[in-house]
């Protein structure tokens, strides 16, 4: 009976022990499970933060590609701007150069046809009812002066243009002192610039271009043979030059070999080679008067 008690008692502790690992096993699973959990939710949120940086940083690359695109396109914009720039400065030097290689030729020889190339579109043709003559071009917007005495009687006076094109002209006002008329023609056209009538010397070579005897822009050749000559109006005011000028040269430019206007043709006397044109300081200066007073405004 002994006995039996004893071993009744080993069972029980034996029970005992198997239940207290059994509890110790499921705390440790349960700590595992535990420390996973955190793990895992360790783990998604340095996952969602590294998301976050990700995201961060894409947007900052986004926005330093938009900005350095930005820069791109005002860098190229003023790139471009230059080039356009170089080229039309190009363009002027080539165009300069050409004029200057023209005036060299004709200054130092009689070849006066890249001079006249650059003007003979600035000189028209003015036909009236009555009669003709010629005119030249002095601003963009188609301001032209002749003499006073080629509209004359006129009722109507078109002029014709180096294309062979008729354009109405309209009377602004004339100095019928200095035997100057101011028109206008609609439209924008290349125009003759005038030079300083006091730097003309004796001796220079000039051109006069016209329509004598309706034969339309004609071109003579001729040097300066006298300055501040008087004419019938008693003013020093008139060129003296042997170019030959006939009817029809009326009103048309008298040019130096640069291919400003330093006269207007105006009237010839008795013999050969002996014409005058008013000095381009009086025209610029009659030309301005009349603009102020009819039209409110100068005009070269």
């Amino acid at each position: 009976m002994v006995n039996g008690k004893r071993v009744k008692v080993k069972r029980n502790i034996k029970s005992e022990s198997k239940f207290s690992s059994m509890n110790v096993l499921i705390g440790l699973i349960i700590v595992m499970f535990v420390v996973q959990i955190v793990s895992v939710v360790f783990i998604i949120g340095e996952i969602n933060e590294f998301r976050e940086s990700v995201n961060e940083l894409s947007e900052s690359l986004d926005s330093t590609k938009i900005q350095l695109n930005q820069k791109i396109d005002i860098v190229d914009s003023d790139l471009q701007n230059k080039v356009n720039g170089l080229s039309a400065s190009l363009l002027n030097v080539e165009t300069d150069l050409s004029k200057e290689i023209s005036s060299i030729k004709a200054k130092t020889s009689s070849d006066f046809s890249g001079v006249i190339d650059d003007v003979v579109s600035s000189v028209v043709s003015i036909r009236t009812d009555v009669a003709q003559g010629t005119g030249f071009i002095i601003s963009e917007d188609g301001f032209v002066v002749t003499n006073a005495h080629v509209l004359t009687g006129a009722r109507f006076a078109n002029a014709i243009t180096s294309e062979q094109t008729s354009e109405s002209l309209s009377l602004i006002g004339y100095n019928e002192n200095l035997d100057l008329a101011l028109l206008k023609i609609d439209g924008s056209y290349d125009y003759l610039r005038f030079d300083d009538s006091d730097d003309i010397r004796v001796g220079e070579k000039v051109i006069a271009i016209g329509n004598p005897l309706g034969l339309s822009f004609s071109v003579s050749e001729g040097i300066v043979s006298a300055v501040n000559r008087a004419g019938e109006n008693g003013i020093r005011a008139y060129i003296q030059t042997d170019a030959a000028l006939n009817p029809g040269n009326s009103g048309g430019p008298l040019i130096n070999t640069d291919g400003r206007v330093i006269g207007i043709n105006n009237f010839k006397i008795a013999g050969d080679n002996i014409g005058f044109a008013l000095e381009s300081n009086f025209i610029v200066d009659a030309v301005n008067e009349i603009g102020i007073v009819e039209i409110n405004k100068t005009v070269v």
